[in-house]
């Protein structure tokens, strides 16, 4: 996890994880999102949707410490359902697929962002402004409840559960959609 110390500003915070990710300002103006999956670049629009969403989700990298690894996006994406998404549909769309990746590659790490994510909140209760890369990363921590130790209790295992088969199910959709296409073009040129 990477640290982000307590009396820095958001702002400032947010500028560190930035460089440390060899990211240009968030990309928030960017037309498409890249995604390395190992060699294999991946595309996908940068909508309007996903950009209201990712302004208070790089907060949450910051605020969490989960890293930009697929290991990190899965904890970040368990945290952010188990904390709720509210009405940010980009959000849940795309954490149920980073939960989906993380139950192959770290589900423990995973389940236990989950479990602190129903311990916590977060900001997708609210839109961003400006006015929040001014707040101090240890206030915002403790308003979020990410100060505190948090320990698995009876039922999130059992939500976990819940949460897995829709991540699931949600990637396979995902990937039938997307890829089904691709190969059908492969196919038609072949022929």
């Amino acid at each position: 996890m990477a640290a982000y110390a307590d009396d820095a500003s958001l702002g400032y915070a947010r500028s560190l994880y930035f460089e440390a990710n060899g990211f240009c300002e968030g990309g928030y103006e960017a037309s498409w999102v890249r995604l390395q999956a190992g060699p294999v670049p991946l595309y996908f629009p940068n909508t309007a949707s996903r950009v209201r969403s990712v302004r208070l989700h790089d907060l949450h990298h910051v605020l969490t410490g989960y890293d930009t690894t697929w290991t990190g996006e899965s904890e970040i994406g368990a945290w952010e359902i188990g904390s709720g998404c509210a009405d940010h549909w980009a959000a849940w769309l795309l954490n149920f697929n980073a939960v989906a990746i993380g139950l192959a590659i770290a589900p423990q790490a995973t389940f236990h962002a989950f479990v602190r994510g129903r311990r916590t909140r977060n900001l997708y209760g609210g839109e961003f402004e400006e006015a929040l890369l001014g707040e101090r990363v240890g206030d915002m921590r403790r308003r979020l409840g990410l100060d505190r130790p948090t320990e698995v209790v009876p039922g999130d295992r059992a939500r976990f559960v819940l949460v897995s088969i829709v991540s699931v199910a949600t990637l396979a959709a995902v990937t039938a959609l997307t890829v089904a296409p691709m190969l059908a073009l492969v196919f038609w040129l072949r022929a």
